[in-house]
């Protein structure tokens, strides 16, 4: 009988997004095969604490945990799993060819003797890492850095794929190589705006026109994003984003003519590691000015049309471009790509790439899949075994010379 796999969901965190992961992690809980997996709970506080089985699921309820601290040998500190709280535990990775005989990573304390890990160290034992971590200290590549130097398979992006998607500059940068439409747009430093705020809105409105949209680079579910429509509007909203992150993207919003004149918002899911797939493609017709983060997650005035009535044409270029923009961030796993479609002259842009993008059953990525003939349940196994399948191929890698 082929060995269940113990997956770890690891949600929480100390972004904005925390709230969005608890959402996420439960309906994975929820989906998940129960034949094929055994799960674990591994939350992280909105203070950074790694946490106990009983306590995330306290952590996913949306209760407060108590700040326990992990005792080696403590039984009733590590109940089913361990701990990791601020560099107090660390993960062990498989000895060298055990994991051909079924061994599985393990998260134990620090302070426990080295002699003993192996026999009765209380430890999280986990085969794969599902992260559910929506935003900065988990989609930017420093949670998927930890993964890699533990040696343990994890669902999605590697460390250059989730920061590249999280950094909305780098990002940019990396469509305009791949020779991918964006919109104009400029890039500006927190101590740039410190320094003299007059002379970066004089640099802005030089090169760009209203209506533009302030962004943190570095932070999604559109939190700290303003649509700005003159100049009153634009310190507000430089200082907003400002302190989500020292780089803030300003870009020139897509406008049509006419009374329908705001751009259509176009979604794409994208599965798979060196053979992505692309979804049908999707619209979001948000209840608000735009797809901000009420809109998203608070309102129910927002619409989501799937698939998006566009053209043939219009469709084959957006999943073609949601592959490239995929491709050109070095992403695997998945992703959801997004588009802005000026109404009046049909002209496409890419927007942006979310490499853990939502993930509760009703998110747009899951549905997306579920209108392409993927359910929910099978879409999260799928991710698994592209999990499995991506740290197969990086074992083939040489690190030394001999």
């Amino acid at each position: 009988m082929k060995k269940k796999l113990r997956i770890g969901i690891l949600f929480g965190g100390r972004s904005g997004e925390h709230d969005v992961s608890l959402l996420s992690a439960a309906s994975i809980f929820e989906a998940i095969d129960r034949k094929k997996f055994d799960v674990v709970p591994i939350g992280i506080t909105r203070q950074g604490r790694w946490v106990t089985a009983s306590s995330a699921q306290q952590l996913l309820s949306g209760n407060q945990v108590a700040a326990t601290t992990l005792r080696a040998g403590d039984p009733a500190a590590t109940e089913a799993s361990a701990i990791l709280s601020r560099g107090e535990a660390v993960l062990i990775p498989p000895q060298p060819g055990s994991a051909e005989k079924g061994a599985s990573s393990t998260l134990v304390p620090f302070e426990t003797d080295r002699a003993q890990i192996g026999s009765t160290t209380p430890a999280l034992q986990v085969d794969v890492i599902f992260p559910v971590l929506h935003g900065t200290f988990g989609e930017d590549g420093t949670v998927q850095g930890l993964l890699e130097l533990a040696g343990i398979p994890y669902v999605g992006s590697g460390v250059l794929g989730s920061a590249a998607g999280m950094d909305k500059d780098v990002m940019k940068r990396l469509f305009a190589a791949a020779g991918l439409p964006i919109v104009p747009h400029i890039t500006i430093l927190r101590s740039e705006l410190a320094k003299s705020s007059p002379s970066v809105t004089k640099r802005i409105e030089k090169l760009l026109k209203y209506p533009l949209f302030v962004k943190p680079a570095n932070l999604g579910s559109s939190v700290g994003i303003s649509k700005v429509h003159n100049r009153a509007e634009l310190a507000p909203a430089l200082a907003l984003a400002a302190g989500y992150d020292r780089k803030i993207v300003i870009e020139q919003g897509v406008e049509g003519r006419g009374k329908n004149s705001k751009a259509r918002e176009l979604e794409v899911a994208v599965l798979g590691n060196d053979d992505p797939q692309a979804s049908v493609v999707g619209e979001i017709v948000p209840g608000k000015e735009f797809y901000d983060y009420e809109a998203k997650y608070l309102s129910e005035g927002s619409v989501p049309l799937i698939p998006a009535p566009i053209s043939k044409a219009q469709t084959r270029q957006v999943r073609d471009m949601a592959i490239a923009a995929f491709r050109a961030c070095d992403c695997s796993g998945l992703a959801r790509v997004d588009f802005l479609l000026n109404p009046s002259t049909g002209k496409l842009f890419l927007n942006e790439i979310n490499t853990l993008p939502g993930f509760t059953s009703i998110s747009m990525y899951p549905k997306l899949w579920a209108a392409s003939g993927l359910a929910y349940r099978d879409l999260i196994t799928r991710l698994i075994e592209l999990a499995v399948e991506r740290a197969a191929d990086r074992a083939q890698n040489q690190y030394t010379r001999e």
